[in-house]
């Protein structure tokens, strides 16, 4: 096999995972990369005792793509398993943190749910298969086997972890194909998901998705992908503004203030939405991507707060809080660092992580540190106990954090597989397309490198 030249767009997971498997295929691959450092939204920062993440905060590590790269990076030896009690969830109801149950006896038990929430469960399991017409929001599918309540104290604070988002707004098929998939052929969301868990275990996948992370945190992962790439693989400060398609294409970029161009067999474009909606294509300077630019992509803001133990009445048991829309709270969820992974905190301190903002309230993410740390004030003392100052700071502000798979997402979709149908050699991926979670990342690149390589092969 000869060895093509690739050209990738984005120095995030996706693209940097790319580039490595591209790599070890024997390809020439160089990633332009817009920012000083590569890794995307994964941030690392170890500071003052404290080891924060200003991104992504841990992984769910079981998808088998993941498990592959972490193995052939030789990673596996420095992976962390979440603490076990980082098992224990919550989610606010009447002003007050109370536990997720963990299983059918905790279920029967708790007080999150109302007994006719009980009920409604356990009635779905008789759903038929159901095949709509249109989609619909995931809200709207979770109602219609359920009830409200599950649908303001489980589907909206998960949203809130997951998207930043409004399960009111976000599609079912495009955001959660499992369940959409799940109602088609089983008519019963539970039994489908059960299907599905069966499925994969006979595939020989494991069950439970485990979170881990990394001794010296997520930025191991990108860190240690682009220390692999050859000298020079991975150009940063760069911008590519213009690709002029053909065979072969031609990149047009300016780095460092100096504008240059080199000439490419295949080009994978691995940045995120606004990203793609400022690129031009051909002599004409075309933007086939604009729509892009109208793809929801709301602000959050992730507050790390170091404090004293005893600044801390809440035991932190566990992984952490959300908080569902109808309790009027500022904060999004609030997690557990230093519960979850060790030395995340100096001895004798613990670590919260807070996120503010998304689509519920994004004014709130843009606010200056005091101003914001005044207004999550009261969820603190009232959720956690807290009292006095942090003895640690650190804001990191998102300003697009999470592209939302809202009612209409196709739309934003249909330009992307256009433009691999008119231009031989052209992959588009990125979070607006493959899925938002580090997982996600990790597949989209593993396959975006596949089909670039099958491309490559029949030059």
């Amino acid at each position: 096999m000869t060895a093509q030249r690739i050209a990738i767009v984005g120095a995030g997971l996706t693209g940097l995972t790319a580039a490595f498997r591209l790599h070890q295929a024997g390809h020439q691959a160089t990633v332009f990369e817009q920012g000083p450092q590569p890794g995307g939204s994964v941030r690392t920062i170890r500071e003052n005792g404290y080891l924060v993440e200003a991104g992504p905060n841990s992984l769910q590590y079981g998808a088998p793509e993941l498990k592959t790269l972490v193995r052939d990076l030789a990673l596996e030896t420095a992976l962390l398993s979440a603490n076990p009690a980082a098992k224990k969830r919550f989610i606010v109801r009447g002003g007050r943190f109370v536990p997720v149950p963990a299983g059918p006896g905790a279920f029967f038990g708790t007080g999150l749910f109302s007994f006719g929430t009980k009920a409604a469960i356990f009635a779905e399991l008789l759903k038929r298969p159901r095949h709509r017409t249109t989609d619909i929001s995931l809200a709207e599918l979770v109602r219609s086997h359920f009830n409200q309540e599950l649908v303001d104290y489980a589907v909206n604070p998960l949203i809130a972890g997951i998207y930043a988002g409004d399960p009111e707004k976000l599609s079912a098929r495009h955001a959660f194909p499992q369940l959409w998939q799940a109602e088609r052929s089983h008519g019963s969301l539970l039994r489908g998901m059960i299907a599905l868990a069966k499925e994969k275990k006979a595939r020989g996948e494991t069950g439970g998705s485990p979170i881990v992370s990394f001794r010296d945190g997520l930025q191991t992962l990108t860190d240690t992908l682009a220390a692999r790439l050859p000298s020079g693989a991975v150009q940063l400060n760069t911008t590519v503004e213009t690709i002029i398609p053909g065979r072969p294409h031609r990149l047009v970029w300016k780095q460092d203030g100096r504008s240059a161009s080199g000439e490419f067999d295949a080009v994978i474009l691995a940045v995120p939405a606004g990203g793609l909606a400022q690129l031009t294509f051909g002599a004409l300077g075309e933007r086939p991507f604009a729509l892009l630019d109208s793809l929801p992509q709301p602000p959050v803001s992730s507050l790390f707060l170091g404090y004293k133990r005893g600044q801390v009445a809440h035991p932190l048991d566990g992984f952490g809080g959300l908080v569902p829309a109808v309790e009027n709270r500022q904060a999004l969820g609030i997690l557990f660092s230093s519960s979850l992974f060790p030395g995340r905190a100096p001895d004798g301190h613990v670590g919260l992580t807070v996120f503010v903002g998304g689509m519920r309230q994004p004014e709130s993410a843009r606010l200056a540190t005091p101003a914001l740390l005044q207004r999550i004030a009261p969820d603190l003392t009232g959720l956690l106990g807290v009292t006095g100052e942090p003895a640690y700071v650190r804001h990191s502000f998102w300003p697009k954090a999470i592209p939302q798979y809202n009612l209409g997402h196709e739309r934003f979709l249909e330009p992307m597989a256009r433009l691999e149908q008119q231009h031989a050699g052209l992959f588009v991926g990125g979070n607006a397309r493959g899925g938002i979670s580090l997982p996600d990342c990790v597949k989209s690149g593993a396959e975006l490198a596949r089909k670039t390589g099958e491309f490559a092969a029949k030059l």
